[in-house]
């Protein structure tokens, strides 16, 4: 198409880890929310195990953006072809490549490459795009890096778990109560305040005050994704604090035959090295233990007055 240019960029770090603990991280995409901080959540939505088919949510110039992407996966080359599904203007196509090769035992140099295309009639719009695009791949590849060299502890460093209820009541009126948060304060004991803005439907970003059991008031910013027809809402602190390195939570409700269940599913990467406040003593243990009873302990009062809320609706019907 005349007015079309074609922009190639490459980018590469070297990387004091082993290559397929490199490739690893990049090939799956559920867990970039923990190791990428602009990313928000991936849905994947068709993989075959080297086909795959997704959607991101990502923080991007301040904004959150939602995007569809396709990939082919080749371990044995440790090549990850991708291409954005429908890219929004200037670019016209935008795809590349993930590579990574081992350089020498325990190291290993990760390579990603863009191609974009972009309408050559918008230059300003398309210098933009390519400087964006160089920024976010710098951040990206460093991430990447420090995420890796820590192979040999990650697993420490990294906590999943999770709280649930039964109700007795339709699902829908459990995913109001949990949509909105906004009206937390003074319905849930340890949330103090709740700011919601909302810059497209479905997409909250949300600043909080809770008041944990010791009494510590903690400020929280937290990008909430909804998905209303599932019943599910997915969310990541996009600042996360002391012992956190990051934190995301999924809200599921699931419809059974006589009733409910309800899910609050917590994705946790501490600090390598705490500093101080709550959960900062020596080694992970105490950050573990100080994440689980928080976040543990405030969910299932979410849960239970979720519960409360659906059942007494029901009642009063």
């Amino acid at each position: 198409m005349a007015g079309e240019r074609v922009h190639h960029r490459t980018y590469s770090v070297d990387v004091a880890a082993p290559a397929g603990v490199v490739y690893a991280l990049i090939a799956d995409t559920t867990r970039w929310p923990l190791f990428l901080p602009s990313s928000i959540h991936v849905e994947r939505l068709d993989f075959d195990g080297v086909q795959d088919r997704f959607q991101t949510w990502a923080e991007v110039d301040g904004s959150v953006r939602s995007r569809l992407f396709r990939r082919t996966l080749d371990a044995g080359a440790r090549r990850i072809d991708f291409c954005q599904e429908v890219p929004a203007g200037p670019a016209l196509c935008l795809g590349g490549r993930w590579t990574v090769e081992a350089t020498a035992p325990g190291r290993s140099r990760l390579a990603l490459e863009h191609e974009l295309t972009v309408d050559g009639g918008r230059p300003r719009d398309a210098a933009r795009l390519v400087h964006a695009t160089d920024t976010a791949a710098a951040a990206e590849l460093a991430q990447l890096k420090t995420t890796a060299e820590r192979w040999d502890r990650l697993e420490a460093l990294l906590l999943s778990f999770e709280e649930s209820v039964r109700v007795k009541g339709p699902a829908e009126l459990v995913y109001d109560f949990l949509c909105g948060i906004a009206d937390w304060p003074g319905r849930v004991p340890h949330v103090l305040r709740a700011e919601v803005a909302e810059e497209r439907p479905g997409v909250q970003s949300v600043r909080t005050q809770t008041r944990s059991g010791g009494g510590r008031v903690r400020t929280a910013e937290t990008v909430r994704v909804c998905f209303p027809h599932a019943f599910r809402i997915v969310s990541k602190e996009t600042a996360p604090g002391e012992p956190l390195a990051a934190h995301t939570t999924e809200w599921s409700v699931l419809p059974g035959e006589r009733d409910v269940t309800v899910l609050a599913q917590h994705q946790v990467l501490l600090r390598d090295n705490p500093g101080t406040g709550p959960g900062t003593g020596p080694g992970t243990a105490a950050a573990r233990a100080h994440v689980r009873d928080l976040f543990g302990g405030q969910s299932n009062t979410v849960l239970t007055l979720a519960k409360q809320h659906a059942e007494t609706a029901v009642r009063t019907l």
